[in-house]
Parts: structure tokens; C-alpha cells; sequence
């Protein structure tokens, strides 16, 4: 693009992937299981985009319920199999990337193993393979809110930051590609969405949201013709 973006970053989880809601059930059977009730939307309203290890340590500090070091391992082995067998693709991915010319790469708080079962089962790991890239590979304490998964994509596709439009579902996805210095556009067409969630993506400093791949294109392009930066 002769004056737009170097480079468009997608989260996978809940912009890719109908995969939010999937883990939302999952995890609010078990918290709930575990004494502290919570339901399948107040899980995707209030941690959607959180590692369910933070997710965790937030309901400890919050609850003073002790949880334990089982759950962390019992939910990661329910969920992969949920998400193999039950994991849709977010329709209108192939159709959107065919109208956006700039490079492109997956920044996710998803395992790296996740995030390969996951686009291979909806048919999209071709589209982004090799440049698929997990924050839990740069350490447990640098997923998202840190930027750090962000600056690590820009980094690996040799872009600015500056340069970079990401796509995000969440919140906290939301506030790391901004700290990153990066342009965000927020994502509301996944199964988890909720009715205050676009706001809660501008008010986190996303630009503007799409609840439909198909306007992606045509909101890039208009970001990029548009060099305001909120």
C-alpha cells in the first residue's frame, strides 16, 4: 500500500477462530465446579483474551478461593479436545486477505501446538504459515496485555510497529497491540460477543469495529488513507 500499513496482525482466538466460546463453557464448568459460580457470557465478557492461567490467579486474588495447580492442566486437556473436535473458522477469512495486499502474521496468546491444531482443523494455517507466532513462547509472564507478542511479530516480519494495523477481539488484545504503538481495529463477529463489547473495544483504544470479515478490507483501507492516530 503505497501509503497505509506495512503489515496487518490478526489475533486468532475469536477473530479466526470461533474458539472464545468454546473455552468459555469449558472454563466456567470448572470454576463454577470449583465453588466460585460463573457463567458462560460473564466468562467471555470479563476474561476473553486471558491466559486461564491469569485467569486464575485474578479469581484467587479476587475470591480468596484456593485453586488448584490441577485445574490448570485438567482445563488445557479438556479444552484442546473441545476445540479439535467442535472449532469453527470466523467465515469470510480466505475472501478478506484476498483484498488486503500487505503482509500478514498470527500474534496470539495461544499455545504454538493450539494454534496449528486449530488452523489446520478450519482450513487457514495456510494462509499465515510460517508466521505464526505465540506469546507463550516468549514466556508465561509476557502473554497479552503485554505488548510483547506484538513488538515480537513486527520484529519477525522486519516492520515498524508504527506501520502495523493488528485485529482484535479483546480487550486486553486491545491494550497490548496499543502499547506496542500499533493501529487497532476490534472484532466483534465471534460467538462471544456481548452487547456492550464494541464499546469496551474503543473505549480500550481500538479505532473503529467490524462484526464481519467482509469489511475488513475497506476499513483498512480507509485507516490507511486516514494517518490520525487516537
Amino acid at each position: 500500500m503505497s501509503n497505509g500499513f506495512d503489515l496487518i496482525i490478526f489475533d486468532c482466538d475469536g477473530v479466526l477462530v470461533d474458539s472464545e466460546i468454546i473455552a468459555a463453557e469449558v472454563e466456567s464448568k470448572l470454576l463454577t465446579d470449583a465453588g466460585y459460580p460463573i457463567s458462560t457470557e460473564e466468562m467471555g465478557e470479563r476474561f476473553a483474551g486471558m491466559t486461564w492461567r491469569n485467569i486464575l490467579f485474578e479469581v484467587e486474588r479476587e475470591a480468596s478461593i484456593p485453586l488448584s495447580a490441577s485445574l490448570l492442566d485438567k482445563s488445557e486437556k479438556l479444552l484442546d479436545l473441545k476445540l479439535a473436535s467442535d472449532v469453527q473458522a470466523i467465515p469470510g477469512v480466505p475472501q478478506a486477505l484476498s483484498r488486503l495486499p500487505m503482509p500478514r502474521c498470527i500474534c496470539s496468546n495461544s499455545s504454538s501446538a493450539r494454534l496449528e491444531m486449530m488452523l489446520t482443523k478450519v482450513g487457514y494455517i495456510k494462509l499465515f504459515a510460517p508466521n505464526i507466532f505465540s506469546a507463550k513462547d516468549l514466556g508465561a509472564d509476557r502473554v497479552k496485555p503485554k505488548p510483547d507478542i506484538f513488538l515480537h511479530g513486527a520484529k519477525q516480519m522486519n516492520v515498524s510497529p508504527a506501520n502495523t494495523i493488528v485485529v482484535e477481539d479483546s480487550v486486553h488484545g486491545v491494550q497490548a497491540a496499543r502499547a506496542a504503538g500499533m493501529r487497532v481495529i476490534g472484532f466483534t463477529g465471534a460467538s462471544h460477543t456481548y452487547p456492550s463489547h464494541a464499546d469496551r473495544l474503543t473505549d480500550a483504544g481500538a479505532e473503529t469495529v467490524v462484526s464481519r470479515m467482509a469489511d475488513l478490507p475497506g476499513v483498512v483501507m480507509a485507516l490507511a488513507e486516514w494517518d490520525g492516530v487516537l
